[in-house]
């Protein structure tokens, strides 16, 4: 028979992370950690060059952490360093390379169900991101291009000329990266940055000035051609340029099927409805990290959704 469990937590990014440590200091007896990809923060490995600047806050907001997990600004390497301490705890069983599908609840307890079989628990949070499942333009990728059209900067080999596409913080730090070993470009529909955090701003206007790469405002692309195994990007100006590589950073989406799935009730915009303690519309299964968010959060409101989901929880147990 399968293990029964106090608490079990879905999603190894930080939210994840900061539920297994809360869980662990509120003396919840037995906890599972599920993470799909083969180790915890996927997205930190996959979307991050090395060296590459982790922040606690986002869009320069500064939020006070609560709770029993400290965060501070760092690498990517020190930020896994990190998170790897903090799960490095007997109490804490984890489940990788195991993808969820769905959760489940009757008679009081919840089966998650997922590609290595079901567990079941008595609460459930999930804290899963968004960047597993990254937008796409409207316009189609041809097959032809999955190559040298991409999601993440880390297919380029370097002294190519690459377009980047995206408005957010991630596109802005992906181009001022790669411009170190590649003539790069920024194209971003809009006629100024609202998105992005106030170092992010800095950054882009002083390469920008400098010359260290181009950007281009207020231009939208039509489509995008295969030329010789290169890109050719359709401008909605009428006119079109050739580029090596295009690294699309447009953000990521809600997960509307696993919600639907698991019985969470979602508002017009297909976003998760839930309460102050970040409790859905099915009691007993929470919500943490970047799913609570539209348009992305930060690290630390992630170990604070942690913390407060905790204290409910535990209040509730009472």
């Amino acid at each position: 028979m399968s293990k029964n469990y106090d608490l079990i937590i879905v999603g190894g990014g930080p939210g994840g992370i900061a539920s297994a440590v809360e869980a662990s200091l509120f003396k919840i007896n037995s906890m599972l950690f599920i993470e799909k990809g083969e180790n915890h923060s996927q997205t930190i490995r996959q979307y991050y060059k090395d060296s590459k600047r982790v922040d606690k806050n986002w869009k320069g907001q500064t939020v006070n952490l609560v709770g029993n997990v400290e965060f501070f600004d760092g690498t990517k390497e020190s930020t896994l360093d990190y998170f790897e301490t903090l799960l490095d705890s007997d109490g804490i069983d984890t489940q990788f390379n195991t993808e969820v599908d769905r959760v489940i609840k009757e008679n009081g307890i919840f089966t998650v169900v997922t590609s290595n079989g079901n567990f079941h628990a008595k609460n459930v949070i999930v804290a899963i991101g968004r960047m597993g499942k990254p937008n796409k333009p409207s316009y189609k990728i041809l097959r032809t291009l999955k190559e040298v059209a991409n999601f993440n900067p880390y297919e380029s080999r370097g002294h190519e000329k690459i377009l980047v596409v995206g408005g957010g913080d991630s596109a802005v730090e992906y181009a001022c990266q790669l411009s170190t070993i590649n003539n790069v470009t920024l194209s971003y529909r809009r006629t100024e940055f609202s998105k992005i955090n106030d170092i992010n701003q800095e950054m882009i206007k002083e390469y920008d000035q400098r010359e260290r790469l181009r950007v281009r405002y207020g231009i939208d692309i039509d489509s995008i051609e295969n030329k010789e195994g290169k890109v050719k990007v359709n401008y909605s100006n009428g006119f079109s340029t050739i580029y090596d590589r295009v690294i699309y950073a447009l953000g990521g989406t809600t997960p509307v099927d696993f919600l639907q799935k698991s019985d969470i009730d979602i508002d017009e915009n297909k976003q998760p409805i839930f309460n102050k303690q970040y409790e859905t519309s099915v009691k007993g299964l929470y919500l943490a990290g970047d799913i609570i968010y539209n348009n992305g959060g930060s690290i630390a409101m992630a170990i604070n959704h942690a913390y407060d989901v905790l204290t409910d929880i535990t209040k509730t147990a009472k």
